[in-house]
């Protein structure tokens, strides 16, 4: 696994070796890989002279730490009480239908993966979603179905 590898050890010399040092390793890892797998987490507790289960612990944590494969474009639909008040089923069964896949499930084609997610801060403008970096507000069934069917043609 020399790529790996080599991807930890340039971020460990960027972002340092401590265990504060940790959280942006993984975030880095997570920018060019998409995802954190088991080796990348064994090399990190390698690379910063801790222990696995810290790692693994720290990346498990956080649900924007994926650590599985995901799609190309990840849709993280807010699963809050109050963006449930504002409509988020029908945000959900929307996407589901589009894209023919359930909350957890990736898309054959390996373009979109279907996650909810706890608060992204945006109650006041619910429900919300955020494709990737994007956040995405207010949506209705039909505001959804358009943005999706943009990254299904443009994206």
């Amino acid at each position: 696994m020399p790529e790996i590898k080599e991807l930890v050890k340039q971020l460990a010399e960027k972002h340092g070796r401590t265990r504060e040092s940790l959280l942006p390793i993984l975030q880095g890892i997570i920018t060019e890989e998409r995802y954190i797998s088991d080796a990348a987490m064994t090399e990190v507790a390698r690379e910063l002279d801790m222990s696995a289960a810290l790692v693994y612990g720290t990346a498990t944590f956080y649900s924007f730490l994926d650590t599985k494969p995901r799609g190309k474009y990840v849709i993280r639909l807010c699963r809050t009480i109050t963006c449930d008040m504002k409509g988020k089923k029908q945000i959900l069964k929307t996407i589901e239908d589009l894209l023919k896949i359930n909350v957890g499930e990736t898309t054959k084609d390996n373009k979109f993966t279907l996650l909810e997610t706890n608060c992204l801060g945006w109650c006041h403008k619910g429900p919300a979603m955020l494709i990737n970096d994007e956040a995405y507000t207010e949506l209705t069934p039909e505001k959804v179905s358009e943005i999706i069917g943009d990254y299904i043609k443009n994206k």
